[in-house]
């Protein structure tokens, strides 16, 4: 692995993306108005983002797969809170499928980096 900071990750790069999208959503749609919803989706992203930072800073392979494991996890829950603003009448379904495709795309790629992690060997 020869990166040496978190923003040269491609997972993380996608994970920005992911959060300037639901930001957009949020002050474009009427998801804006429920407080509750709009924090838990706007959290979720962030803390894709944060995960992987936070991971890549720790120093340890273990503990880096664990940190993208939530970021994994948090992408997951944007997913389903896309959903509820769906079903709420919040967003509209051109809206959730766009979110809901970068949060499908951030999910595989950290999926894809865990697994080679685990796999990786070093010389």
């Amino acid at each position: 692995m020869n990166y040496k900071k978190f923003e040269e990750l491609p997972c993380w790069q996608k994970a920005r993306e992911l959060c300037k999208a639901v930001y957009e959503m949020i002050i474009k749609s009427r998801l804006g108005k429920d407080y509750s919803l709009r924090d838990q989706i706007w959290k979720s992203a962030g803390s894709v983002m944060d995960n992987i930072s936070e991971g890549f800073d720790d120093g340890s392979r273990k503990e880096f797969i664990k940190f993208l494991g939530y970021a994994q996890r948090s992408c997951g829950e944007v997913q389903s809170q896309l959903y509820r603003s769906l079903d709420c009448g919040h967003i509209v379904e051109l809206e959730f499928n766009k979110v809901y495709e970068l949060a499908s795309d951030c999910r595989r790629q950290i999926k894809g980096f865990r697994k080679y992690l685990r796999n990786y060997k070093r010389d």
